[in-house]
């Protein structure tokens, strides 16, 4: 049988914070507002556009690397579509496969880095991405779409923080500083995942997306993006330099 329970102990039961739900999506802003603009475009060109007028929106949205060989002139678009590109997807299955990986890694790095600094390395890991890509493919006529070379990008953040994720804020981030490249090389966990990316990258590049599916994985923009990402991470990362700085001036 119980015994009641006395004044001192209802008080503390009743002073007892709460315990924190988190909720099932917490998605920063930044990264919400990529995928909702990747959704809203796909919709738009699937259920919103004629056929000629979406071949006239890849003509001047998407990457397509012939458009550099000096064969036509350079107009607006040879220099935004290098940036567009990554808002076009080729089908469902690609945007959806896209926004759950962009969700995944790119959430905790946006909490990290910010929204302006996010923003930057999505812009230059996806510029990096299709400079790989073209290249390679220097008189290349099929568009390349997508955001998957900004997203490989990310998981080469990911990979120099060793995937540690910090919840503390409540928003999770990556964890602490960047590892440095030797140690990411003496990770078995990293080293196995690098691994498992690059092979699967290279088969579905060389093989396909799917059986049934035409159309091909730009294992050349991924690694691109990828490498960006993995080398560039510092200059994106302001927190560590603000702790840095913190720890400059408390030396003084």
């Amino acid at each position: 049988m119980s015994e009641p329970a006395s004044p001192s102990e209802i008080e503390q039961q009743d002073e007892a914070p709460e315990p924190r739900r988190e909720p099932v999506f917490n998605l920063p802003p930044v990264v919400l507002a990529v995928i909702g603009i990747c959704v809203a475009v796909h919709l738009i060109r699937v259920y919103g556009l004629t056929d000629d007028q979406d071949f006239a929106l890849l003509v001047r949205t998407a990457f397509v690397p012939i458009r550099y060989s000096g064969q036509f002139d350079l107009d607006v678009y040879a220099f935004t579509s290098p940036f567009t590109y990554a808002f076009l997807h080729g089908g469902f299955a690609h945007l959806a496969i896209n926004m759950v990986w962009l969700a995944a890694f790119g959430s905790p790095l946006a909490n990290r880095f910010g929204t302006f600094w996010f923003s930057l390395f999505f812009a230059a890991t996806g510029l990096a991405a299709v400079v790989l890509f073209w290249a390679v493919h220097p008189l290349g006529q099929a568009p390349l779409v997508g955001a998957s070379g900004a997203i490989s990008g990310m998981m080469g953040a990911a990979a120099r923080f060793g995937f540690r994720i910090d919840r503390s804020s409540g928003k999770a981030a990556f964890a602490g500083a960047p590892l440095p490249i030797a140690e990411v090389l003496r990770s078995r966990g990293v080293m196995t995942f690098l691994g498992v990316w690059m092979v699967i990258n290279l088969v579905t590049g060389l093989i396909g997306f799917a059986p049934g599916v035409d159309s091909q994985i730009a294992w050349e923009a991924h690694i691109g993006g990828f490498v960006a990402g993995f080398f560039g991470v510092r200059l994106f990362d302001r927190r560590q330099q603000d702790v840095h700085v913190d720890e400059d001036d408390r030396r003084t």
